[in-house]
């Protein structure tokens, strides 16, 4: 690439200084090797997370595509929701002998329909969890989605952890983070010789190599600011399990402290869901209820129903905040702001993955992700070519040598 660089240079106008970049030759090798060696360690697995990014920008529309939705029957507008207890009972009693886990909905983009996590337990590990889709407004069961990864199941969690846990979540924060020095230091490197041409420019009149590296160049340029934002939050997105970890060590501990050393609440003596919901209600009459996570689960306490409410507008529904209801009692016992550290997390995602502002947002994302796909091949073959050119001048230096019997 420090090749290439001395190659744009030469062949800029006359009319124009020749090197036109206020830096020292070692400065520039230096930047070179950066752009070098981050760029070629991270482009597989780059390339890998645009592979897979792509289908996930269109997660609904796909899944809806394959039929693995199950649409609620149409109902005028004002049909009235079930009470959420009836749900409950309902759905347990498709599924004896599990015990309720999480409840989830969002009106916006599933309408009608409640999403339940069961298993033998509340502790019981997300391998034995059982799923059910409800209609929120008759109660009946709408599908009984099979616990096993689909194709789409696939390309997440490649694309979230390289299907290896926390480990393989960190190891792609780390190649983040090489192809962010890898887009600085192209900018620095590239930025200002690509100056000395039209935008766009490309060579169609020079070799293949320096065709390709325009497009590499120009490419580049054009989803810069793209990559790097998409990059940073995906950087951020890595640390979710562990920020989650010292959120529920600190602030959830916190909240719980005055019910640590009482067991957890039975199931048979759960209160009606319904009154913790309509008490997070009064306290956060603005934002909107869309996750319970039962006692003994992840999200709460032993002895608690955590209720989650979130903002209602594109942006602010990834802000949210948890309730703690005492599950026998049904007593708001308190509710806060998350931490800076997982509102950062939950914020930064919406930006990941372009799902805020509808069909054309995603169709812009997946634009661009095409574009970053095109960048991280073209200086492969750039990669490529330049070894190749260079193992070619080795034997004509040898073949020439050869010629003039100054070798043997």
């Amino acid at each position: 690439m420090q090749t290439q660089v001395l190659t744009q240079c030469l062949e800029a106008p006359s009319t124009q200084p020749l090197i036109a970049i206020n830096m020292k030759a070692n400065t520039i090798k230096s930047w070179f090797y950066v752009h070098k060696w981050t760029s070629l360690i991270c482009t597989a697995f780059l390339l890998l997370l645009c592979l897979t990014g792509l289908p996930l920008i269109f997660t609904d529309e796909i899944h809806h595509w394959m039929g693995d939705d199950a649409d609620a029957p149409a109902l005028p507008a004002n049909a009235p929701k079930a009470p959420i207890d009836n749900v409950i009972n309902n759905a347990k009693n498709h599924l004896p002998g599990k015990e309720m886990k999480y409840i989830y909905w969002d009106e916006d983009k599933e309408p009608g329909k409640m999403f339940f996590t069961l298993a033998d337990s509340s502790s019981a590990p997300e391998a034995s969890n059982s799923y059910l889709t409800m209609d929120s407004r008759t109660a009946k069961v709408l599908q009984t989605p099979a616990n096993e990864m689909d194709f789409m199941d696939i390309m997440y969690h490649l694309h979230v952890d390289l299907m290896a846990g926390l480990p393989g979540m960190l190891f792609l924060g780390f190649m983040g983070i090489l192809f962010i020095a890898s887009l600085i230091s192209g900018v620095v490197l590239y930025g200002p010789i690509m100056k000395r041409y039209d935008f766009g420019m490309i060579r169609t009149e020079k070799s293949s190599r320096l065709r390709w590296l325009d497009l590499h160049n120009v490419v580049g340029i054009v989803s810069l600011a793209w990559a790097f934002v998409v990059c940073i939050t995906g950087i951020i997105n890595t640390l979710a399990d562990p920020a989650v970890e010292v959120w529920r060590a600190g602030q959830l501990a916190e909240m719980v402290s005055e019910y640590k050393d009482k067991p957890r609440v039975k199931e048979a003596e759960l209160g009606p869901l319904q009154i913790a919901i309509d008490k997070t209600r009064e306290a956060e009459p603005d934002m909107e209820v869309n996750f319970i996570a039962f006692p003994g689960t992840l999200y709460s306490s032993n002895y608690h129903y955590a209720v989650y409410v979130k903002g209602n507008t594109p942006l602010t529904s990834r802000i949210i905040k948890p309730a703690l209801i005492d599950a026998q009692t049904n007593e708001l016992t308190d509710i806060r702001d998350l931490p800076w550290y997982l509102k950062t997390v939950y914020i930064s995602q919406p930006f990941h993955f372009g799902d805020y502002g509808g069909m054309p947002m995603k169709v812009l994302w997946a634009l661009f992700d095409l574009a970053t796909i095109i960048v991280l091949i073209s200086g492969l073959y750039l990669w490529v070519a330049r070894r190749k050119s260079k193992e070619q001048q080795l034997n004509r230096i040898l073949t020439n040598l050869e010629a003039a019997n100054l070798i043997k």
